[in-house]
């Protein structure tokens, strides 16, 4: 296993030559959180042993393209997600793009993977308002994935949707009349298009005209799976909420000119990639999202704004929450300045024995490269 840092190390600085001002600020500042991660240069805390080894913990950058971060986040994360699932059969829709736009959503991401969260969750929206079987408000999870297994570009949203929804008077629940079907497959890859280009031509005029005509008359994808309680779907998600593409473990081998890694595919078979660096460094930029752009969004009365509704929903389907699980030491937990906090004893690598905490680290000085 090679890090992904060591890796940067190594290609950045040819990768950064060649590209320069083309080069995006969010993947230079994901590049520069990684390689300064766990290093002197963000600061960390200092022990000692009475035998005198002494040790050195520097922190994390938690950065979400940093494949060493995000697991606190992530538990924490996963947990408030498992505390707010209904005693309801759950589905897993997931909206794919034609191929022919996946170039203009890569060149424009910060307005078309908007689109995509936003204008998924409006189809949903729209059949199951409409449709004959169920004709009520839905409530969904929505996470946006930009990534293949072995991490081509390939942009789709995953909606997490309880099966059921919120009569148009508010007071009832209604429930699909076929337990063994939601939604129509088709009609919601359909509507999910004619959103899209309805809201790009009203609100990104210019950028609608970029977009070859072709693209709206081919098949566009929405997949319903049925996913039982949704607490399986959950976790597969978790590890894309906080994390980007590449996994600490997935890069076997780098020669100084070519970069391995691994992956598996859709029947579970192990799978190698061997790419020339630059192509590697290409591969796992283009996931590093827009700063500030928020992969999760919620919607219907799933949504932070629907507090309301959804208290209605629990009582109509006579449910409460179930209390908190603790999480271990130190997780989802902010530690106030001039506080340490230690979750497990530091134990020394030459005896053994737990390390003294002797003080804390400052950051490097901005401009410090390590």
């Amino acid at each position: 296993m090679v890090p992904l840092a060591e890796v940067l190390r190594r290609h950045w600085p040819a990768y950064e030559r060649k590209f320069g001002a083309r080069l995006l600020p969010s993947h230079r500042r994901a590049v520069a959180a990684i390689l300064s991660c766990r290093t002197p240069a963000l600061g960390g805390q200092h022990y000692r042993c009475e035998c005198g080894q002494e040790h050195f913990g520097y922190h994390s950058c938690n950065h979400r393209a940093c494949p060493r971060c995000g697991h606190a986040n992530t538990t924490e994360w996963l947990e408030r997600q498992r505390r707010r699932l209904l005693p309801l059969p759950y589905y897993l829709v997931t909206f794919t793009v034609p191929e022919a736009l996946r170039p203009i959503i890569r060149s424009h991401q910060k307005v078309l993977y908007a689109l995509l969260l936003r204008e998924s969750a409006g189809a949903l929206q729209d059949v199951a308002r409409d449709h004959k079987d169920l004709g009520a408000e839905l409530g969904m999870l929505s996470v946006l994935q930009t990534w293949t297994r072995d991490l081509r570009y390939h942009p789709h949203v995953h909606c997490v949707v309880p099966g059921g929804g919120l009569s148009a008077d508010g007071r009832r629940w209604v429930r699909p009349k076929r337990p063994d079907y939601f939604l129509p497959q088709k009609v919601l890859a359909r509507r999910f298009g004619t959103r899209l280009k309805q809201a790009l031509q009203r609100n990104q005029p210019q950028l609608f005209l970029q977009i070859p005509r072709a693209v709206w008359s081919l098949n566009w994808v929405a997949d319903v799976q049925p996913v039982g309680s949704g607490e399986p779907v959950l976790k597969y998600l978790a590890a894309y909420v906080y994390r980007t593409a590449m996994s600490a473990e997935r890069i076997l081998a780098d020669d100084g000119t070519r970069v391995t890694f691994g992956w598996r595919d859709n029947q579970g078979r192990n799978r190698a990639t061997r790419l020339a660096a630059e192509s590697f460094l290409h591969r796992f930029l283009q996931h590093v999202l827009p700063r500030g752009f928020q992969r999760v969004r919620y919607f219907g009365w799933l949504s932070p704004a629907a507090k309301a509704r959804f208290e209605r929903i629990a009582a109509l389907l006579d449910w409460r929450a179930p209390l908190p699980q603790p999480l271990p030491r130190g997780i989802g937990r902010i530690i106030p300045p001039g506080e340490t906090l230690n979750p497990q004893p530091v134990l020394c690598p030459r005896c053994h024995k737990p390390m003294q905490f002797i003080g804390r680290l400052p950051r490097a000085p901005p401009g410090h490269t390590t």
